[in-house]
């Protein structure tokens, strides 16, 4: 009872404590701070006018860093252990007789077009018309992380604990009430302040490619943060990590997502184009069609599980207006439906007079539906997950798994050559990737052909090894060799064992897509 007693009085007293923060606060307003005036002189006086917004403003030659930009906006923000909204990179460069450092403090740019908030699909991201702040709505958010990818500078950042996206927003609390933001306050030399940009001038910068060295180039989002120096930086500046090579997150319900929906989709259209121009000597059976469809609906069940907060996941149509991940979502609800109703054609006489439209119907709002995939990464400007080469990949993974499935049904010659070409000539492109290895400038193609030579052998192996043995060769000998297909007498043997195998290649395939893409970031610091 005692020990009872005597830990509810020192829970009381704990309470009567004041926080550091609050106790700042007390003392910022009594004045009791020394240097309290000098906060304010580190923000405008005035609030934005017609025309400008507010923008981080950095002295190149003032940062050292210290990094107490860093944790003085961690600590003011109460942020998670492990979270950081600020950085601190290093950027090399100049002669042996001249070197050059300097170090780099980045948070979030607050950009004119950001790109997180035109991709998020569910509109938690929004600009203030009046200061150009862009904050994350944390209650909106659904930790689909596409804002991630969308974003070149890395600012936003997935909270694994909370399921959901934060990142800076320039302290706004603190601004509207002229106070200077954490990181502002925080440094010691003065090197971060907060200014008025003119959105012209900064579109002029944008168009002139005038940033930070080492980072993405500003014409995409034309972001606001000011860098300067007075010195004149060195042509061959470049990030301190510049030529670190790291794999990135491979999102397993991302990989299992596009290979089945393509899948599902090209099984669809390879049966549409084979009742065209074969007369159904192409075309699936009731069960092939239920497999596909099966597939496809279990491709949307897995993409639910990369979300933070999948209970919110019917907000994803909100962004239809920008985000191709909406469009991506409302294009494969409809294809399911679609793809049920022609699976029904099977089974149901009053449909069977339907089976050729909607046959048609599905390959057509399939096609569409992998069309918004492609401009899912496409948006991103990832050299990496360029239009041309994503569309060519993901439209020929739906072609390949298409024809394999197509052929449980029908192991045909005629569908075994196609499978064959599709497959040999993917696998040729694929490969071509590895003639970046040659190149004098590190650029992103190269570093991707690296990590897939290097810390992931093994992966792109798995894809080439299966690729190879189920796309060209079992496949060949149906389509040139005479083999009917069967093994043990059952007479799918080789059809079976060429889908297992293609399936496996693909999905090694779209894991290398996402952890051999190097995304893009400010300059970090020494690997």
């Amino acid at each position: 009872m005692a020990e009872a007693l005597l830990s509810l009085s020192l829970l009381l007293d704990e309470q009567q404590d004041l926080t550091a923060v609050e106790r700042f606060a007390h003392a910022h307003d009594a004045d009791a701070l020394p240097d309290a005036r000098r906060y304010r002189a580190l923000i405008p006086s005035e609030r934005p006018r017609a025309g400008q917004q507010y923008a981080f403003e950095v002295d190149l030659d003032a940062c050292t860093g210290c990094k107490a930009c860093v944790t003085g906006c961690h600590n003011l923000n109460g942020l998670d252990d492990g979270e950081v909204w600020r950085t601190v990179g290093q950027l090399h460069g100049g002669t042996a007789e001249a070197p050059a450092l300097r170090t780099v403090t980045s948070a979030c740019h607050h950009c004119l077009e950001p790109a997180c908030m035109l991709g998020c699909p569910v509109r938690a991201y929004e600009k203030d018309p009046v200061t150009g702040i862009v904050r994350h709505l944390d209650d909106q958010c659904i930790g689909c992380q596409y804002c991630i990818f969308m974003c070149p500078y890395d600012a936003p950042k997935y909270n694994r604990r909370r399921g959901i996206v934060r990142k800076c927003d320039m302290c706004s609390d603190r601004l509207a009430h002229g106070e200077a933001p954490a990181c502002v306050q925080s440094c010691p030399n003065e090197a971060i302040r907060i200014g008025l940009v003119s959105e012209a001038q900064v579109v002029e910068a944008a168009q002139a490619s005038a940033f930070v060295p080492g980072a993405a180039g500003p014409d995409t989002t034309m972001p606001t943060t000011v860098y300067e120096s007075a010195r004149p930086l060195p042509r061959n500046l470049l990030p301190a990590d510049f030529y670190a090579v790291n794999a990135e997150h491979s999102h397993p319900p991302l990989v299992l997502m596009l290979v089945l929906t393509q899948l599902s989709a090209g099984a669809f259209a390879v049966d549409a184009l084979g009742r065209a121009l074969l007369g159904g000597g192409a075309a699936l059976r009731a069960s092939s069609a239920l497999f596909a469809l099966g597939l496809g609906m279990a491709a949307m069940a897995a993409s639910v599980f990369h979300l933070g907060r999948p209970r919110f996941a019917f907000r994803a149509f909100l962004g239809l207006g920008t985000s191709w991940l909406s469009r991506e979502i409302i294009g494969f609800g409809i294809f399911s439906a679609l793809a049920a109703a022609y699976a029904g054609t099977f089974f149901l006489p009053a449909l069977a007079a339907w089976s050729s439209r909607l046959g048609v119907g599905v390959a057509c709002v399939g096609a569409a539906a992998v069309g918004c995939s492609v401009m899912v990464y496409a948006a991103t400007r990832r050299a990496s997950w360029g239009a041309a080469r994503t569309g060519f990949t993901f439209y020929a993974t739906a072609f390949v798994l298409g024809v394999a499935t197509v052929m449980l049904a029908n192991p045909s010659p005629l569908l075994a050559r196609a499978l064959c070409a599709g497959a040999a000539l993917k696998l040729a492109y694929e490969a071509g990737l590895f003639r970046h290895l040659g190149e004098r400038r590190h650029t992103a193609l190269k570093r991707a052909a690296i990590l897939m030579r290097g810390d992931l052998v093994g992966v792109t192996v798995a894809r080439f090894g299966c690729g190879i043995l189920g796309g060209v060769v079992l496949p060949a000998l149906v389509g040139f060799g005479g083999a009917d297909g069967s093994v043990g007498g059952d007479g799918r043997g080789l059809p079976i064992a060429s889908f297992v195998l293609v399936l496996a290649g693909e999905l090694c395939e779209r894991w290398l897509f996402f952890a051999a893409a190097t995304a893009p970031k400010m300059p970090g610091g020494p690997a």
